[in-house]
């Protein structure tokens, strides 16, 4: 087994942090599921016993103003480019400005045998912190793929209504991400 001891510095180059929307209302047939992905993230994974990964420790910010459409599926019809660009202003002007999030690690529960991994920890977010338990597997060394459900109005934050109310933003968020940690597997971090 290689030495992966060592500070893991990520971004954007490393892979990828979505979050996907659901809808509900009267109207949900007229709205679309999304899939928008935040384009400026770092973190930073540090790795002091590299013989208990359960020292490590995961810290990411998130910034919730890059949050750009990839994806509308669902509708009265396919979402256009001026859409998107309204969508996005949207989630601007609920999430405010500075729109940020931060995630730090309480406890990282390796993966054993069959199980997967988790990470513990808490999500500040629009001045608020919560707890919140990311999933994690790995399908390979340095690649980790996880998520977890965000309650909006865990962080006071008010789903997106439109239509007088017959459109809604579904109150739960997943939020996933998909990172390679290049120089994990062989331990020149």
């Amino acid at each position: 087994m290689a030495d992966i001891r060592g500070t893991y510095e990520l971004g954007p180059g490393d892979g990828r942090v979505l979050v996907k929307t659901g809808r509900e209302g009267l109207a949900a047939r007229a709205g679309h599921d999304l899939t928008m992905e935040i384009s400026w993230w770092s973190a930073r994974v540090t790795v002091p016993d590299p013989s208990d990964l359960a020292t490590a420790t995961v810290t990411a910010e998130l910034d919730l103003g890059s949050l750009t459409v990839r994806e509308g599926t669902g509708g009265a019809k396919p979402l256009s480019d001026r859409d998107r660009k309204d969508i996005q202003n949207q989630a601007r002007k609920i999430l405010g400005d500075p729109a940020k999030a931060t995630f730090t690690s309480a406890k990282v529960i390796p993966a054993t045998g069959a199980s997967n991994g988790a990470i513990e920890g808490t999500l500040t977010m629009h001045g608020t912190t919560q707890p919140l338990r990311l999933q994690v597997t790995s399908a390979a060394p340095g690649r980790f793929r996880g998520g977890a459900t965000v309650r909006q109005s865990d962080f006071g934050i008010t789903p997106y209504s439109g239509f007088f109310g017959t459109l809604k933003l579904k109150n739960e968020v997943a939020v996933e991400f998909e990172v390679n940690i290049k120089d994990f597997q062989n331990g020149s971090g």
